[in-house]
């Protein structure tokens, strides 16, 4: 069993760079206050999800038929963070949708699998596609429109005039965050799904072409819902760019004045940590493993640096584990859950100011599976419960300002945040990802024998924290299960109750462990996490 110590006292004195300061070979001293490498207020609704557009009537269901599962677990996030999770619905297919006003259905979609067997690359969408904007209350949506036809196609501008209207009716001020215009315009010239533009595609083309489509969208506004032209209630995410190692750059998009007509509320850029298919990809070393994840997200931190002197938020638009929409074994797994939570906290500490987890229908790495089909059963997923632990890391963005800070560990398999909440210790959360299989080889008739290794974690608290701690646990067989995973004693399961939380009876709920004087200790298995919550004295 491992040891690790962390003193949560300020020692101003002996603080590094990151507000931190070493007291022994295996201690780790943190300030009781906010160190120097504390985020700033986290927004609310950090917790959030991108749609892939073909698959959001899935998500969402209609008036008649809403999808009350996803509702119940958007209602679960939202009564922890105090916010409803913000949808953005887009992805690769907002860019092929076109409009038939003829067509009875909310969308007719025909997969190619020449150019994606995950998603319909030949899509058609009707009015009532619309409809599905009023399935969850309390809701907010970003509604992306299609730039990959729209701006150099007929049909496409077309479908950009006519849908405006529709959008605009069917989210009106209470639903309607901000618009996106177009997905991924980075590599349109080089798309796997096929080229949209030509090789000389460059970032001063993709302006002009942006910002006349924008000006379009405000001039139908103006005509079909003027209340949404105010400063207020207009605006886009962008560039959406998928990274900043592709054919178009960021901050030459700004030079060349993609904000002229300054409408973008929050710089988006898309993330994934690597691919379905790319070699070398494995949960310990891909997934499960911090420095994974610092490298990952280290070009956007950049971005955002570089981008703050405009001032304006920057956030994750589009993200998950693996790109290609995951890897069986990899990303449905309880591991993935694991990466979420680091992942997530990680952008937190950095800046990050939203993250929106990429799903779509039998996509391997969607937080849930909406419906039934012929590939993937209706079902929460593992990264759901990711989703879970991030938002009660974060606690009520709402009432309370929360700010998030990493605690540097020594192993790169594991990872550890402090939540302060009005700038007193609030939570510690710990990510043991040291790999744990239940399974031997991956099959489920031969378990794994091997007594299951644990840490053991030491804190030295402020002196305003109370003496008893409350433990909440995220807890499955390995981290290869794809099932049996609860939260604090907690299912969110479809067969349980749709998706609403479920106490189970065989789960040990209400832990609590006592601090001795200034200590308090906590054994964290591998392939878990845990929540260590903090009140006043006196509070318990």
């Amino acid at each position: 069993m491992a040891r690790r110590m962390f003193d949560l006292l300020a020692l101003a004195s002996f603080s590094n760079s990151f507000g931190y300061a070493w007291g022994g070979s295996d201690a780790i001293v943190v300030s009781g206050s906010p160190p120097s490498n504390t985020s700033a207020p986290i927004p609310e609704a950090f917790v959030s999800f991108s749609i892939e557009f073909a698959y959001f009537p899935d998500y969402a269901g209609n008036s008649s038929s809403p999808n009350t599962f996803s509702n119940n677990l958007l209602n679960n996030l939202g009564a922890l963070t105090g916010t409803k999770p913000y949808i953005r619905v887009g992805g690769n297919t907002q860019d092929y949708a076109l409009y038939n006003a003829s067509l009875k259905e909310a969308m007719n979609g025909t997969i190619n699998p020449a150019r994606s067997a995950d998603y319909p690359t030949t899509i058609y969408i009707g009015p009532s596609y619309f409809d599905s904007y009023n399935t969850w209350p309390g809701t907010k949506f970003i509604h992306g429109f299609n730039l990959g036809l729209g701006g150099n196609n007929t049909a496409g501008w077309e479908t950009l005039l006519e849908t405006v209207t529709l959008a605009c009716k069917a989210l009106g001020t209470e639903k309607l965050l901000w618009w996106e215009y177009g997905n991924e315009p980075d590599l349109y010239s080089t798309s796997a799904q096929g080229p949209v533009r030509p090789a000389s595609w460059n970032e001063a083309e993709y302006v002009a072409q942006w910002l006349n489509g924008t000006r379009a969208i405000k001039d139908q506004l103006a005509i079909a819902c003027p209340e949404l032209t105010t400063n207020d209630t207009y605006g886009y995410i962008a560039p959406s760019f998928a990274g900043t190692n592709n054919h178009l750059k960021y901050w030459t998009t700004w030079q060349d004045g993609l904000n002229t007509d300054h409408d973008i509320k929050l710089i988006s850029s898309h993330n994934y940590i690597g691919g379905a298919t790319q070699p070398g990809v494995t949960l310990q070393g891909t997934l499960m493993n911090h420095t994974s994840t610092v490298h990952s997200i280290s070009t956007q931190v950049n971005e955002s640096n570089y981008l703050s002197s405009y001032g304006i938020p920057f956030i994750l638009g589009e993200t998950n584990s693996l790109y290609n929409e995951g890897a069986p074994g990899l990303s449905n797994s309880f591991g993935a859950a694991l990466w979420g939570i680091d992942f997530n906290l990680w952008c937190a500490s950095v800046g990050i100011r939203r993250t929106h987890m990429h799903m779509g229908t039998d996509y391997r790495y969607a937080s849930w599976q909406p419906i039934q089909t012929n590939k993937t059963a209706i079902g929460t997923k593992p990264p759901y419960y990711g989703n879970i632990v991030v938002a009660a890391m974060m606690g009520n963005l709402v009432e309370n300002s929360v700010q998030i800070a990493n605690i540097p560990l020594e192993n790169e398999r594991e990872a550890a945040y402090a939540a302060y909440e009005k700038g007193t210790l609030a939570r510690i959360a710990v990510v043991n990802m040291r790999q744990y299989n239940y399974t031997v080889n991956g099959t489920s008739d031969v378990l794994n024998t091997v007594p299951r290794p644990q840490q053991e974690y030491t804190f030295k608290i402020p002196d305003y924290c109370s003496r008893t701690v409350s433990v909440q646990r995220l807890y499955a067989n390995g981290s290869d299960a794809i099932s049996g995973i609860s939260w604090d004693g907690t299912s969110y399961n479809w067969e349980l109750d749709e998706g609403k939380p479920v106490r189970l009876d065989n789960v040990t709920i209400g832990e609590e462990t006592r601090a001795a004087g200034e200590f308090v200790k906590i054994q964290v298995p591998d392939s878990t996490a845990v929540i260590l919550n903090f009140g006043k004295q006196g509070s318990w």
